[in-house]
């Protein structure tokens, strides 16, 4: 190849290479050109929803498009799940997780999607402890004053659905501690809290934005959150690992998009929820429904989700939990 060719052949090598980063620049300048859907696979009003609601308000306001609030629930969150992986990986359509998404994987046998393979982690949002809650009158004062109890009588633990994060936060301490509880599961958080409210169940591990109102009025006696250390929220209650040591189970909220999508897109949706997490109204927002902004890097949520992939599988397998 003569020299001159040589060269010419080069620069249009050169060319054609960076080709592809100027597509990815210019289509993250474009990005969002129309509203952005956020999918959440549980009604309105329970802590999923909340989060996502936040997140939305934020993200209409830095993307300036709106975020559209789509509940998609049933299945545990598995139908909007398997509606978002199988949508356009484009940016246009991401998905609110929580923990029932990590808990799914070993719940469900046949599901029609693996979460961690299917989907694009973009960002956690918020790290909410759950409460170890019981009713006002109910004769416990203390975590392990209700262990005593549990040992020698059977007591009955609500939760909002087979799998949820209060159930298998509730299995979790029956693993580690022994205690004797029956697990009576609920369409819903709501209905479970209105029933612990009334004492036809004994204890709930509840989601706190949820229940908050009625510890702070004393209509319920939170014993322990479950969270590694104490909540600001609750200054006063004990984390259960400090009881139980080495006990742990928090909820959090983050969104996801389906494999594929372009990394430039993820980037930019990761710098403006983490902007928004920085923002000292925001984070006074999260406390007061008893969370802690959580803001890590797509790769940061990735290693969340697998690890908590692999912890809530034990427990499933520990409890022989099966779908409602």
């Amino acid at each position: 190849m003569k020299i001159t060719h040589r060269r010419q052949f080069l620069h249009l090598a050169a060319g054609v290479a960076a080709l592809p980063a100027v597509s990815r620049v210019a289509w993250a300048q474009a990005y969002p050109a129309r509203p952005v859907r956020l999918v959440v696979g549980a009604p309105a009003g329970g802590a999923t929803d909340i989060f996502a609601r936040l997140a939305g308000q934020w993200l209409s306001e830095r993307l300036g498009q709106p975020a559209v609030i789509e509940n998609r629930p049933g299945a545990a969150g598995n139908i909007a799940t398997e509606a978002v992986v199988r949508s356009q990986p484009d940016g246009y359509t991401l998905l609110v997780v929580a923990p029932p998404v990590a808990i799914n994987a070993t719940l469900y046998e046949n599901l029609s999607f693996n979460f961690l393979r299917d989907t694009t982690p973009i960002a956690s949002i918020v790290g909410v402890p759950l409460v170890m809650q019981v009713n006002s009158s109910f004769p416990t004062k203390t975590v392990q004053e209700f262990i005593a109890y549990s040992k020698a009588n059977s007591t009955n633990m609500a939760s909002g659905g087979n799998g949820t994060a209060a159930h298998v936060a509730g299995e979790l301490f029956k693993m580690m501690t022994g205690v004797n509880m029956v697990h009576v599961p609920y369409r819903g958080g709501a209905p479970a809290v209105t029933d612990l409210l009334g004492g036809q169940v004994q204890v709930m591990f509840g989601p706190m934005p949820e229940s908050i109102e009625y510890i702070k009025t004393g209509k319920l006696r939170a014993l322990a959150v479950t969270s590694a250390t104490r909540s600001e929220t609750l200054p006063d209650v004990p984390s259960v690992g400090e009881i139980v040591r080495g006990y742990e189970a928090s909820s959090w909220f983050g969104v996801v998009a389906p494999k594929n999508t372009p990394a430039v897109i993820v980037e930019r949706l990761n710098k403006e929820i983490n902007a928004a997490l920085a923002d000292a109204q925001v984070r006074q927002r999260l406390a007061v429904l008893g969370g802690t902004a959580l803001a890590l890097s797509p790769a940061g949520f990735a290693k969340l989700l697998s690890e908590e992939t692999d912890k809530w599988a034990k427990v499933v397998k520990f409890s022989g939990a099966k779908p409602d």
